[in-house]
């Protein structure tokens, strides 16, 4: 039987499963073990700037929205964070009740304080990344092309730094949480990229699109809680079509489509039936 990390690292077009084998066999388990544990607040960080686009990309806040859609139905309380160019995104999918806070570009030395004072403030219990740009070994954020984008990029790195509960989903080597295999990534520049980030969290989940990382985190989570915590096809379509109708673009193409990471709409909803297939064929 297929596993969910099967499931998320299939049609792996960038090469991301070279990780695999340096992480748990069962890493989505183990990332969804700390979000079980732990209940109460939980941050989840998004949100990557396109720079040909001068827009965010439509991988990492759906699957941003769907961990949190997920937490609320078990009572957590979910803050979203990002930065300017995202935020608007987020507040015009899932609407005015949800929190979301804006996390200023500022110098290093401000954003650290900046987080110390959200994380005292709100004491999450846990925070998750999905998808979004980290540290390299130069502090600088470099997009899958080498390109500098620091001036379009909050450094959220700081709550996962300063924080004993991290989770972080990502695909290509420069997002939050690739500091766990960093040196891997630097060593194999032609499969990946050049600087990978150096921010490390507690979890990694490595997937095909960071969108399906997260999936594949509330699958497991899932299997912990034995509910069915995933959206319905037809929520996962709404929550991606609203982020584009709000601005965001695929991330391959530049275009303000459906797409993600160049994944056709029906692509990303056949990988999320496979992981309701998943769930259904352990009784739950």
């Amino acid at each position: 039987m297929e596993t969910i990390e099967d499931i998320i690292l299939d049609h792996d077009r960038r090469g991301i499963s070279l990780l695999r084998e340096h992480l748990p066999i069962n890493f989505c388990g183990e990332a969804a073990e700390i979000l079980s544990k732990n209940s109460g607040t939980v941050f989840i960080v998004t949100g990557f700037y396109i720079l040909a686009a001068e827009a965010t990309e439509t991988d990492g806040p759906p699957g941003a929205v769907v961990i949190g859609e997920a937490l609320s139905k078990l009572d957590y309380k979910v803050v979203y964070i990002s930065d300017l160019y995202t935020t608007p995104l987020i507040r015009s999918v899932v609407g005015n009740a949800a929190e979301i806070i804006d996390f200023p570009i500022l110098s290093n030395e401000e954003s650290n304080k900046f987080a110390n004072d959200l994380l005292k403030k709100y004491q999450p219990s846990v925070v998750v990344g999905i998808e979004r740009c980290g540290f390299t070994d130069e502090y600088k954020f470099r997009n899958m092309h080498g390109k500098d984008i620091s001036e379009y990029n909050a450094k959220t790195d700081y709550l996962f730094t300063n924080h004993q509960n991290t989770v972080a989903v990502g695909d290509g080597g420069n997002e939050v949480g690739m500091g766990n295999c960093d040196q891997i990534i630097a060593n194999n520049p032609k499969i990946l990229i050049e600087k990978p980030c150096i921010t490390k969290v507690n979890e990694l989940i490595v997937a095909s699109t960071s969108n399906w990382g997260g999936y594949g985190l509330i699958a497991a989570l899932s299997e912990k809680k034995n509910i069915n915590l995933l959206p319905s096809i037809q929520r996962e379509v709404e929550i991606l079509d609203g982020f584009v109708e709000a601005g965001a673009v695929d991330g391959v193409s530049q275009k303000r489509i459906s797409n993600v990471d160049g994944f056709s709409k029906e692509q990303n909803s056949a990988i999320l039936q496979r992981l309701h297939d998943y769930l259904q064929s352990i009784g739950i």
